[in-house]
Protein backbone atom coordinates (compact mmCIF):
# COMPACT_ATOMS: atom_id res chain seq x y z
CA UNK A 1 0.00 0.00 0.00
CA UNK A 2 1.15 3.62 -0.73
CA UNK A 3 2.04 4.99 2.95
CA UNK A 4 1.69 8.88 1.94
CA UNK A 5 -2.39 9.02 1.11
CA UNK A 6 -4.87 11.53 1.20
CA UNK A 7 -8.53 11.51 -0.27
CA UNK A 8 -10.59 14.78 -0.94
CA UNK A 9 -13.56 15.62 -1.69
CA UNK A 10 -15.39 18.89 -3.73
CA UNK A 11 -18.40 19.47 -3.32
CA UNK A 12 -18.87 15.33 -2.25
CA UNK A 13 -18.77 13.62 1.07
CA UNK A 14 -16.72 10.78 1.02
CA UNK A 15 -18.31 7.96 2.65
CA UNK A 16 -16.37 4.89 4.17
CA UNK A 17 -17.83 2.17 1.73
CA UNK A 18 -16.24 4.52 -0.83
CA UNK A 19 -12.78 5.23 1.27
CA UNK A 20 -11.73 1.78 1.50
CA UNK A 21 -12.37 1.62 -2.01
CA UNK A 22 -10.19 4.16 -3.38
CA UNK A 23 -7.73 2.83 -0.86
CA UNK A 24 -7.63 -0.43 -2.41
CA UNK A 25 -7.85 0.36 -5.88
CA UNK A 26 -5.22 3.50 -6.22
CA UNK A 27 -3.48 2.47 -3.24
CA UNK A 28 -2.68 -0.93 -4.18
CA UNK A 29 -0.80 0.15 -7.27
CA UNK A 30 2.74 0.46 -5.49
CA UNK A 31 2.65 -3.12 -6.56
CA UNK A 32 3.57 -1.44 -10.07
CA UNK A 33 6.55 0.77 -8.43
CA UNK A 34 9.83 -0.50 -8.29
CA UNK A 35 11.02 -1.22 -4.16
CA UNK A 36 13.27 2.13 -4.50
CA UNK A 37 9.77 4.48 -5.60
CA UNK A 38 7.29 2.60 -2.90
CA UNK A 39 8.42 4.44 0.16
CA UNK A 40 8.81 7.97 -1.62
CA UNK A 41 4.96 7.29 -3.18
CA UNK A 42 2.53 9.82 -2.37
CA UNK A 43 -0.79 9.99 -3.68
CA UNK A 44 -3.29 12.17 -4.00
CA UNK A 45 -7.09 11.66 -4.71
CA UNK A 46 -9.26 14.51 -5.29
CA UNK A 47 -13.40 13.31 -6.05
CA UNK A 48 -15.68 16.33 -7.50
CA UNK A 49 -19.09 16.37 -8.70
CA UNK A 50 -20.58 18.69 -10.60
CA UNK A 51 -24.46 18.59 -11.32
CA UNK A 52 -26.05 19.97 -14.41
CA UNK A 53 -29.71 20.46 -15.09
CA UNK A 54 -30.30 16.59 -15.21
CA UNK A 55 -27.08 15.05 -15.23
CA UNK A 56 -24.36 14.20 -12.31
CA UNK A 57 -20.80 13.96 -13.36
CA UNK A 58 -18.40 12.76 -11.04
CA UNK A 59 -14.96 13.47 -11.68
CA UNK A 60 -11.72 11.48 -9.66
CA UNK A 61 -8.65 13.20 -10.19
CA UNK A 62 -5.44 11.43 -9.34
CA UNK A 63 -1.81 12.95 -9.03
CA UNK A 64 0.96 10.33 -7.87
CA UNK A 65 4.32 11.68 -6.63
CA UNK A 66 7.05 9.25 -7.69
CA UNK A 67 10.88 10.18 -7.56
CA UNK A 68 11.59 10.73 -10.76
CA UNK A 69 7.98 12.11 -12.08
CA UNK A 70 4.58 13.17 -11.08
CA UNK A 71 1.70 10.94 -12.93
CA UNK A 72 -1.74 13.47 -13.28
CA UNK A 73 -4.79 11.32 -14.48
CA UNK A 74 -8.28 12.99 -14.12
CA UNK A 75 -11.72 10.34 -15.59
CA UNK A 76 -15.21 11.45 -15.18
CA UNK A 77 -17.78 9.16 -14.88
CA UNK A 78 -21.34 8.68 -14.05
CA UNK A 79 -20.76 7.34 -10.56
CA UNK A 80 -17.25 7.44 -8.52
CA UNK A 81 -16.67 4.09 -8.52
CA UNK A 82 -16.75 3.81 -11.95
CA UNK A 83 -14.23 6.76 -12.09
CA UNK A 84 -11.79 5.41 -9.92
CA UNK A 85 -12.16 1.90 -11.45
CA UNK A 86 -11.27 4.28 -15.15
CA UNK A 87 -8.39 6.06 -13.49
CA UNK A 88 -6.91 2.62 -11.95
CA UNK A 89 -6.67 1.19 -15.21
CA UNK A 90 -4.74 4.13 -16.66
CA UNK A 91 -2.47 4.43 -13.33
CA UNK A 92 -1.50 1.06 -13.95
CA UNK A 93 -0.64 1.32 -17.83
CA UNK A 94 1.48 4.96 -16.75
CA UNK A 95 3.63 2.94 -14.21
CA UNK A 96 3.91 -0.25 -16.12
CA UNK A 97 5.27 2.32 -18.83
CA UNK A 98 7.24 4.35 -15.67
CA UNK A 99 9.20 1.14 -14.70
CA UNK A 100 10.01 0.49 -18.44
CA UNK A 101 11.83 3.52 -19.08
CA UNK A 102 13.45 3.41 -15.44
CA UNK A 103 14.60 0.13 -15.14
CA UNK A 104 18.29 -0.47 -15.06
CA UNK A 105 18.68 -3.45 -18.39
CA UNK A 106 19.16 -5.91 -15.98
CA UNK A 107 16.50 -7.83 -16.07
CA UNK A 108 16.49 -7.63 -20.34
CA UNK A 109 20.11 -8.94 -20.15
CA UNK A 110 19.83 -11.75 -17.88
CA UNK A 111 16.62 -13.12 -20.10
CA UNK A 112 19.14 -13.15 -23.15
CA UNK A 113 21.73 -14.37 -21.42
CA UNK A 114 19.30 -17.45 -20.53
CA UNK A 115 18.12 -17.66 -24.30
CA UNK A 116 21.70 -17.83 -25.92
CA UNK A 117 23.01 -20.07 -23.29
CA UNK A 118 20.13 -22.43 -24.29
CA UNK A 119 20.17 -21.76 -27.89
CA UNK A 120 24.18 -22.55 -28.04
CA UNK A 121 23.43 -25.86 -25.94
CA UNK A 122 20.68 -27.06 -28.84
CA UNK A 123 23.43 -26.25 -31.63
Amino acid sequence: MITKFEIRGVHYEIDDNLRKYITKKIGGMDRYLSRHDRASAHAEVMLKESKNKNKVNCTCEVTLYIPRETINLSESALNMFAAVDIVEAKLKQQLKKHKDLHENGKRHRHIFGRLRRRLAGAA
